[in-house]
């Protein structure tokens, strides 16, 4: 069952009621369900302090103004505690009982929020351990800082609804104080009832339960074991046996009843606040979409001094027009005219014959701001639809090859970036990889029924040259460049690798083929794609196995996050490269095998 956090506050009005409750938590007189055996532990305050109520006096008299109201609150007693759940989760039944981690967790908890929302008005807290579980007593004087006057209300509600209100929100205040440790709030508005101190004494020093005591006493030459089977065997002790597993089942049976109709009324809640949420995120929508529909023609003709003919509603005529309106378009049958358009403001212009600027300024006089935003964004809309609709859509031309450039190109990936040379001739004569007039390594792009979309440009002319982006008009969302290793050569992809780029996916590839001693035995693509935002989600989740493979650094595992969780797939998973990234580690393979083949050469090590 799921620990609650406890809250109460009580008023103590005179001083005998503040001297009474110290007896009581100070331990200054017998209490009967107190473990003698257990100390308390004083939270804030020091065991020498004086009498509380000497305390509560000289609190108010150096912190207010004015002499307390005779009906004034002198002192409130806050309660704080959580459900038995939380101190003994492993049975909440053993009375007395608590884990010491937690019950240490949760009076320091307890004791900063104390501090953190009464700081010197809380002038005591007592942590009682020797009662059935750990709570604390804390005694505030409410003190209105505004007023400096003793004010019980202002701090903690009057009576009624504003009590409510206010021990709602502070009973909010403590749970969220002790949430880290996995206490909750209490179901809101719950009718549950605690019983009063003095209530539960009563109780526990009431006549007990008679049994006849002197029927069990031992009888002359009856041994322990005998006397444990009478016993056992007695009618009444069975009955109060049978009764006390009734009970037990009862109490779980309740626990469980309790624990459903606080999750149900938890549940209801949430959804009442996520019904409010939704209701005011309709009301902005409904707001943006009105913003967006243009002003309703017929206003606008009402406006322009037009009138509608009643037999004929969709014909509105006056000042020379004979205007036909159907939603946003309208037509003018007048003999001079015969002409329609569409939008607010086409029929200004139609009908007052004016300019645009001219129109404008009609509509902000008699539609306000709001309106003639409305009509502008329709008119825009409008317009922007139609260049769609007609003008031709950009095409992507890829950048001219220049094969006098290919060899230093060619040299950059296989020496510099120590890429196999007889795969990127292979990758080139597929024209996949060539090199432009400014030294460029152009790697194409395409989508994946492999139509060119695109391209990404590397830079590679000089020492330093970091110089890398994509050619104009490349659709970055439509295409990847991507090549396909292994298997059968028109069989379906078993393995996809995601890089960052086309050197880091070909790096890849180039050791798996190294490894794996030639190409791979699965058919494998290696595909370079640069951001979670232009990912082929819906391709990819039909591959079996999608690995994951960017850089070995905050970025490359941040990258690597967002596409894993937009691929919402059991088997993507993250390959790091052992250098910075995939080159970098191809690089260091490349110097180690050297080191190996000039360690392995007849004569090393002889000298002469």
């Amino acid at each position: 069952m799921v620990a609650l956090a406890i809250l109460r506050v009580e008023k103590l009005k005179s001083f005998s009621n503040v001297g009474s409750s110290e007896k009581h938590t100070a331990r200054l007189q017998d209490t009967p369900n107190a473990d003698p055996t257990k100390k308390n532990i004083r939270l804030i305050g020091e065991l020498d302090d004086l009498p509380l109520s000497e305390i509560v006096k000289a609190k108010i008299a150096t912190s207010t103004k004015h002499k307390p109201r005779k009906d004034a609150v002198l002192c409130s007693d806050i309660f704080l505690s959580a459900s038995p759940e939380y101190f003994r989760p492993h049975d909440p039944s053993l009375a007395g009982e608590w884990d010491n981690n937690r019950m240490l967790d949760f009076a320091n908890a307890s004791k900063n929020w104390l501090l953190e929302n009464y700081g010197d008005k809380c002038v005591r807290a007592e942590l009682h351990l020797d009662e059935v579980t750990p709570h604390i007593h804390a005694y505030i004087i409410p003190i209105n800082d505004k007023t400096k006057q003793l004010s019980h209300k202002a701090m903690f509600g009057g009576d009624g609804k504003q009590a409510s209100i206010k021990l709602s929100k502070l009973q909010d205040s403590y749970a969220a104080a002790l949430a880290p440790l996995g206490i909750e709030r209490g179901v809101k508005g719950s009718k549950a009832t605690h019983t009063k101190v003095k209530k539960y004494y009563q109780a526990v020093n009431s006549e007990p339960l008679s049994l006849e005591l002197e029927r069990f006493a031992p009888q002359p030459s009856e041994t322990a074991q005998q006397l444990y089977e009478r016993i056992k065997a007695d009618k009444a002790i069975q009955d109060i046996n049978h009764q006390l597993a009734d009970r037990r089942l009862l109490l779980e049976q309740l626990r469980a009843a309790e624990q459903k109709a606080n999750a149900s009324e938890k549940l209801r809640q949430q959804l009442e606040q996520r019904v409010g949420e939704l209701e005011d995120e309709k009301i902005v929508w409904n707001q943006q979409a009105e913003q967006l529909r243009d002003l309703p023609l017929e206003d606008v003709a009402w406006q322009l001094g037009l009138d509608r003919d009643h037999k004929q509603p969709e014909k509105w005529r006056g000042q020379g027009n004979n205007m036909n309106i159907n939603g946003s378009k309208f037509y003018d049958f007048h003999p001079s005219e015969e002409r329609g358009g569409g939008g607010a403001i086409d029929l200004v212009m139609h009908v007052n014959q004016c300019n645009y600027r001219q129109a404008i300024a009609w509509l902000y006089d008699g539609f306000g701001e709001r309106g003639l935003q409305r009509a502008v964004i329709a008119q825009a809309q409008k317009i922007a639809t139609e260049i769609a609709q007609f003008e031709p859509r950009p095409q992507f031309v890829p950048p001219a090859p220049d094969n006098q450039q290919w060899h230093k190109v060619e040299n950059y990936l296989t020496q510099k970036r120590e890429l196999l040379p007889s795969f990127i001739q292979a990758v080139h004569e597929q024209g996949l990889i060539y090199a432009d007039e400014q030294q460029n390594a152009v790697f194409l792009m395409r989508n994946l029924d492999g139509e060119t979309t695109g391209a990404f440009l590397r830079g590679t002319q000089g020492e330093d040259n970091s110089f890398k982006g994509y050619a104009k008009r490349t659709k970055r969302t439509d295409g990847w460049f991507h090549l396909k290793l292994g298997g059968e050569p028109n069989g379906e992809i078993e393995k996809v690798v995601l890089c960052k780029s086309p050197i880091e996916a070909m790096s890849f590839a180039t050791l798996e083929m190294e490894v794996q001693q030639g190409i791979p035995k699965t058919r494998t693509m290696y595909m370079a794609v640069d951001s979670h935002k232009s990912l082929p989600v819906e391709f990819l989740q039909t591959v079996p196995v999608v690995e994951v493979a960017y850089d070995n650094d905050d970025l490359g595992n941040e990258t690597a996050r967002m596409i894993m969780e937009q691929l919402h797939h059991d088997h993507a998973m993250r390959v790091k490269p052992k250098g910075k990234d995939w080159n970098d580690t191809l690089c260091a393979w490349r110097k180690y095998q050297k080191q190996q083949r000039r360690d392995q050469q007849p004569g090393q090590g002889l000298e002469f």
